[in-house]
């Protein structure tokens, strides 16, 4: 069937809007990508969302408003894919799967080894007015049956990496590394895994350092520029490193609520030099945060290759500083197994979906934490009665990109 797919990452940067066409044969399932395109969200409607977030307060009106107007944009790209699919000739989709947007991730304060339980984590982008919009079905809500089953609803990128990473590890342990506001990675081939966790913050912090430099007239790096004209600070990178998530052991999750922009104020006013620190340095400082921060994760692992994803593969300054720390294994991209690296995550969640319409479970408790495997999220109808086919019977145990 075709499916397509919504997202829209922890960086609130746009819609990413993907269409496979998804297959199970056997024990494999075959995705064949139609077509990705990104979609970014009206100005206003950016800033409510980033003005939401942690640790903003809010009221249940913005809530409502939000979770209104994030589906009615949603609704309008898949519209729009929906045109372009059948304009091309491409095959005429039945389901929509839509991830929507985090607004937060509800985890309880955790020890110095142990992650915090977490206890609810809330995407808005009302399902139904994407349904109104296609008069297809939408698969929602992609986290939560994992929360309620024990785990940390997260990474669900593990599902799609361990499938996929089951054919490279012949030459050893192999890992997938996800650089949105937040990185995560899966490693497979390696004693006890598949495992999968939050590394950390990504591109996070390094957007909310871009918009104070800038007075908000840019969020993002564009190229690396400014890393690439900074200096390391090591004190204030020290610092940065005491955060007490990165010891703790997997599985474990993160996001805003804890690597904010107020959280990086609060650190630059700790700093001796925080106050004199140049915009280039703070980049530059933030980068070497996660590349060490993604090694150091991976360390314990001895992985040969690693394939990258996500927005931060655009930072050429970000991707060398990986290499360097995670030598002597290679960093390449998905563009190796055929996956545009900036489309992967949507590409994950019409895997997701189309797991779910077909009775199988969308995630691994190895590596979310979770009890046992669940189908997940929820079914809103489109226009014309839900009709499921039968289960399937096989799981899957790898992914072939066609």
């Amino acid at each position: 069937m075709i499916v397509l797919a919504l997202s829209s990452g922890t960086s609130v940067d746009g819609i990413d809007v993907a269409a496979a066409d998804l297959e199970l044969t056997g024990d494999r399932v075959l995705l064949t990508p139609l077509g990705y395109h990104e979609q970014p969200w009206s100005s206003a409607l950016q800033e409510e969302v980033l003005a939401a977030l942690p640790p903003a307060g809010t009221s249940l009106e913005q809530v409502c408003r939000l979770d209104t107007e994030l589906g009615q944009e949603l609704g309008q790209a898949a519209r729009a894919a929906v045109d372009r699919l059948r304009a091309g000739g491409q095959g005429e989709p039945e389901l929509v799967v839509s991830h929507g947007q985090t607004l937060y991730h509800w985890v309880e304060p955790g020890s110095t080894e142990r992650a915090g339980q977490v206890r609810g984590t809330l995407q808005l982008g009302q399902p139904a007015w994407i349904a109104e919009a296609t008069g297809l079905p939408v698969v929602s809500d992609v986290r939560t049956a994992d929360v309620a089953a024990g785990g940390q609803g997260a990474p669900l990128a593990s599902t799609l990496d361990a499938l996929l990473l089951g054919d490279l590890t012949d030459r050893g342990p192999a890992a997938a590394l996800n650089l949105g506001g937040i990185g995560n990675v899966t490693v497979v081939g390696a004693p006890g895994t598949p495992v999968a966790f939050d590394t950390g913050p990504a591109n996070a912090l390094l957007d909310a350092a871009v918009r104070l430099v800038t007075d908000g007239v840019e969020h993002v790096d564009r190229d690396g520029a400014l890393a690439a004209a900074g200096t390391v600070d090591q004190a204030l990178l020290q610092q940065l490193l005491a955060h007490p998530y990165y010891r703790r052991q997997p599985p474990k999750s993160t996001g805003k609520e804890n690597f904010h922009g107020g959280y990086l104020q609060e650190q630059l006013a700790a700093h001796t030099r925080g106050s004199t620190l140049t915009g280039p340095d703070l980049l530059a400082t933030l980068v070497e945060l996660t590349a060490r921060t993604v090694a150091a994760a991976l360390d314990r692992y001895r992985v040969t290759q690693v394939l990258a994803s996500g927005g931060g593969t655009r930072n050429p300054v970000l991707m060398a500083r990986l290499a360097h720390h995670l030598g002597p294994a290679r960093l390449g991209t998905t563009d190796e197994v055929g996956l545009d690296p900036h489309a992967k995550e949507a590409y994950l969640f019409a895997l997701l979906g189309f797991l779910t319409w077909n009775g199988l479970p969308g995630t691994l408790p190895g590596c979310t934490g979770a009890g046992a495997p669940r189908v997940a999220g929820r079914i809103t109808p489109g226009h014309r009665p839900l009709r499921l086919p039968e289960p399937a019977t096989t799981v899957p145990t790898r992914l072939e990109i066609v």
